[in-house]
């Protein structure tokens, strides 16, 4: 991965695309107009490099290796509002409208002229600066998290979780009742899928559900053969 110049007041961009001539291209146009870029070459770097935070735009290929764009745009919608734009070959209508309703700002069609982008660029930041969400506490049930300092009570009470305890336990409450696959929280965590035989996600849930408490209350659940699934009050 790669960035170029940064200031006080810059704006970052992550670009992920495979092209890497464009990827150049784009870093060095862009970085002359006051950004500082940064560049993923597949979708589970980029998807990694999305959810780290410090980004304010993310230029989004659909046509990608490891994983594509549109799953990368599902998995970073679950957990930030980060504005996005997608950058396709593909012109088909229903492939810019599955796009805008998984979550992109913005829709470019590829080729296209470079001012175009920065054109694009400028109106989403624009549109969306007034947008960003300023909600850093979640609550569900007995639970309640504070996103920006990364705290967990349970019953007012502290919890002392590990970073991976707190991002498990964050997105699980973001989707309470609804089942998440094994899959799913790995490629979120990880940025790679679950294989059968591997305990890690497994060992991390049991020692979050143990700091947790089991009160009959809230608290996450295994589905068998599907997953797990934060239910609360009447949900258990």
């Amino acid at each position: 991965m790669e960035a170029i110049g940064s200031s006080v007041g810059q704006r970052s961009i992550l670009l992920v695309d495979d092209d890497q001539s464009l990827c150049s291209l784009m870093v060095d146009f862009l970085g002359r107009n006051g950004f500082i870029v940064k560049t993923a070459y597949d979708g589970r770097s980029g998807l990694k490099a999305a959810l780290a935070g410090g980004i304010d735009l993310v230029i989004l290929d659909v046509m990608l290796p490891a994983l594509d764009g549109f799953s990368v745009l599902r998995h970073v919608r679950k957990h930030s509002a980060v504005p996005i734009i997608m950058l396709t070959a593909r012109t088909e209508q229903a492939d810019r409208i599955a796009g805008l309703d998984a979550g992109a700002d913005d829709y470019l069609p590829k080729p296209f002229g470079p001012e175009e982008l920065l054109s694009r660029i400028r109106a989403v930041l624009r549109r969306t600066s007034a947008l960003v969400d300023k909600t850093s506490i979640l609550e569900v049930g007995s639970v309640r998290i504070d996103i920006q300092r990364r705290s967990v009570w349970r019953n007012d009470k502290p919890l002392d979780l590990t970073a991976v305890e707190f991002d498990i336990l964050e997105f699980l409450v973001r989707a309470a009742g609804r089942v998440v696959s094994r899959d799913e929280l790995t490629t979120i965590l990880f940025q790679r899928a679950a294989t059968p035989y591997e305990r890690t996600l497994d060992v991390h849930i049991s020692h979050l559900r143990k700091k947790l408490g089991d009160d009959g209350s809230d608290g996450i659940r295994t589905i068998r053969g599907s997953g797990y699934v934060f239910s609360f009050g009447s949900e258990q």
